[in-house]
């Protein structure tokens, strides 16, 4: 059950923050900005490259990984395609995961690794395997770990993770928001100084303004009814979250969104884009999920029994209404099956911008959700 009284009640909420998500969140912008440094006392912007890669590898564990994956893939485009490469193991612990370059991989190629971790023996043994077919290697982690010392026995490049003091009390969260973000910015102004991407300083500079102008209006101080992720967190209390994607960023973000909410909150949600979840969901919605499909509900005991979970369509936009455009038909869908369904769609401004806005809102949302919830 969610504690509504918990979101309006900073105090509470801090005492709340065991794993340091609502800080995480709130320091987005800030994280952005120290990545971007380190990134360029790393020498990133002394780089000459030859060419754009072939494409472009990636490895790491947990959520982080794959979301950096997805985004940079997104952003990258078909040009130099950026591909996962998925970990083998019997355990999802550090010491358990192997990661295999495809036959392929050799000297075009550049293979990136990202961890908040940097401990795994796996990921070591990638970097001198990339070393030895000639792919450049490049890692985001923590200073001083086995990783660090195996990318400069390989001849490749370490960007310094951007990390706080209290990620250090407790285990990180692979879908803690500042995880995101410290692993991100590193490995895209690289990619834009190879010309995979675009992501120069002054447009990182405006993501951080953005998280920062998300930070405001999202932060424990604003009042829920004002505060679209508070609202958000409660309109999904007792809702099985259908987050329907639309425009080319909302994609990873709704995607990450899903990811965050199972990992930080425990809750599940499904994922799609934009026509096609229309025809993908149209029986879960006309199911037993949808929200009048429980008669006896009415004779529910309203403090002994739970509420049933039926369905919230999530709607995330990454353009204005205008053109082509799935969502007002995905809005009538919704409601002609009763189906209740929550709208965000980001400030104007450059890609990068609006890809942060939603992803900085959904943060939020999925942390107040965790706890409130005592997740």
């Amino acid at each position: 059950m969610l504690d509504e009284s918990l979101l309006d009640n900073p105090a509470a909420l801090a005492e709340a923050d065991h794993r340091g998500l609502l800080r995480g969140a709130a320091e987005a912008g800030a994280r952005v900005r120290t990545a971007a440094r380190h990134a360029a006392e790393a020498g990133v912007h002394d780089l000459k490259p030859d060419g754009r890669p072939r494409a472009v590898l990636i490895a790491g564990p947990g959520a982080a990984a794959i979301c950096a994956a997805d985004l940079l893939g997104t952003l990258a485009g078909p040009g130099s395609p950026v591909i996962r490469l998925a970990p083998t193991g019997v355990a999802p612990a550090a010491g358990a995961l192997r990661w295999e370059l495809p036959g392929w991989a050799g000297s075009v190629d550049l293979l990136l690794i990202a961890t908040p971790d940097g401990t795994e023996p796996g990921l070591s043994l990638l970097a001198d395997a990339a070393y030895r077919r000639g792919c450049t290697v490049v890692a985001v982690a923590p200073v001083g770990t086995p990783l660090a010392e195996a990318v400069e026995g390989a001849h490749g490049l370490f960007m310094p993770m951007a990390t706080a003091p209290y990620d250090q009390a407790t285990p990180l969260a692979a879908s803690a928001p500042g995880v995101l973000w410290a692993l991100l910015t590193p490995l895209l102004a690289l990619l834009d100084r190879t010309g995979v991407l675009s992501a120069p300083p002054d447009a990182l500079d405006k993501v951080a303004d953005r998280l920062d102008h998300i930070a405001e209006r999202c932060g424990p101080a604003i009042a829920t009814y004002s505060n679209p992720a508070k609202t958000l967190a409660s309109e999904l209390a007792d809702a099985l979250p259908v987050i329907w994607t639309e425009g080319t960023s909302a994609g990873p973000a709704g995607r990450r969104f899903a990811a965050a909410l199972a990992e930080l909150s425990g809750r599940p949600a499904l994922v799609s884009e934009l026509p096609e979840a229309l025809a993908a969901h149209s029986a879960l919605l006309a199911g037993p999920l949808a929200a009048g499909s429980d008669p006896d509900d009415f004779f529910r005991d309203r403090v002994e029994e739970p509420p049933a979970l039926h369905a919230r369509v999530v709607l995330l936009r990454d353009r204005p209404i205008g053109g082509l455009t799935a969502a007002p038909a995905a809005r009538d869908v919704a409601l002609s099956h009763d189906t209740p369904i929550s709208e965000l769609e980001p400030e104007s401004g450059g890609e990068l911008e609006t890809l942060a806005e939603l992803i900085a809102m959904t943060d939020f949302a999925a942390v107040y959700l965790a706890l409130a919830s005592g997740a």
